[in-house]
């Protein structure tokens, strides 16, 4: 069995001390593949460093909407530059709107437009973080794709309700649950973890934060710990876990265009990739 965690942040400092031996958890527990997302642009060099030590490493680039206080009209080009100037990047992100607590919304809507934009030139994925935002998020997608047409992504770390859900569905994005899955009280998340079809749906850590069940007292996520969400996710949709690990991975390679060879060896080859990525809705 193997998986894709869609999400991390292993370039904190909490990883600093032990991150080849965080490194050798996650490929025992079957990690084949991670897509290290980007708070703001100054962490690329620190991001390719990791991508360098660890080949199963690709990245995004971009900036958080909690880091709006860096947003520049030189920005963008500083972003879109950087995408370009290593093919293990993979897309732009994380970017979105966060509107709990936020005082700076215009200028959250103006830099995610703008990296839409950068996204939609270049063909690349977004990674979307959308807090307390979603039906203007919805929205904004929607007249972007009228005016400028389409962009492929995932709704990150996703917490919103079943409606909520469908919005983005409807939009033709990807849905990836984090450790808040697990968590007892979580029943909004649960319930639009068990309506996302399966071609659909990706599994992420977003380590270092939001340890699943049964490492939830445990003040550092890690990658490993994407099997926990795995298999709860399984379990939920009422589903085979190695055939859900397959899927998910299936869906992973699929958005970000992943290295086939380093991320299909468990699934016997493309064909069984393809197979799996026209599965039914659930």
């Amino acid at each position: 069995m193997q998986l894709v965690d869609t999400h991390v942040h292993i370039n904190f400092e909490t990883f600093s001390s032990d991150l080849n031996e965080v490194a050798q958890a996650w490929r025992k527990a079957g990690v084949a593949h991670l897509v290290h997302s980007c708070v703001e642009p100054d962490e690329f060099p620190a991001i390719r460093a990791i991508a360098d030590r660890f080949p199963e490493v690709s990245f995004a680039v971009g900036l958080h909407p909690l880091d709006m206080d860096k947003w520049s009209a030189e920005l963008p080009k500083r972003i879109a530059s950087l995408a370009q100037s290593d093919p293990r990047v993979v897309a732009i992100g994380e970017i979105g709107l966060d509107f709990y607590k936020s005082s700076d919304q215009e200028t959250q809507k103006a830099a995610f437009q703008t990296q839409l934009e950068i996204a939609r030139f270049l063909g690349l994925p977004v990674i979307i973080h959308c807090r307390d935002a979603a039906v203007p998020m919805a929205e904004l997608l929607g007249l972007f794709w009228q005016q400028q047409g389409p962009v492929k992504g995932v709704m990150h770390c996703w917490s919103g309700t079943p409606e909520e859900t469908q919005l983005f569905l409807d939009l033709g994005f990807y849905i990836s649950f984090s450790g808040i899955v697990t968590f007892k009280n979580a029943h909004q998340v649960k319930a639009a973890a068990a309506m996302v079809p399966c071609d659909r749906i990706l599994v992420e850590t977003d380590c270092p934060f939001l340890s699943p069940e049964p490492r939830r007292k445990e003040r550092r996520n890690q990658p490993a710990y994407v099997r926990h969400v795995a298999e709860y996710l399984a379990q939920l949709r009422g589903v085979d876990l190695e055939k859900f690990a397959a899927q998910t991975t299936a869906n992973a390679v699929r958005l970000f265009n992943l290295p086939l060879e380093q991320s299909t060896s468990a699934l016997g080859g493309s064909s069984d990739l393809q197979e799996l990525a026209a599965c039914p809705p659930q």
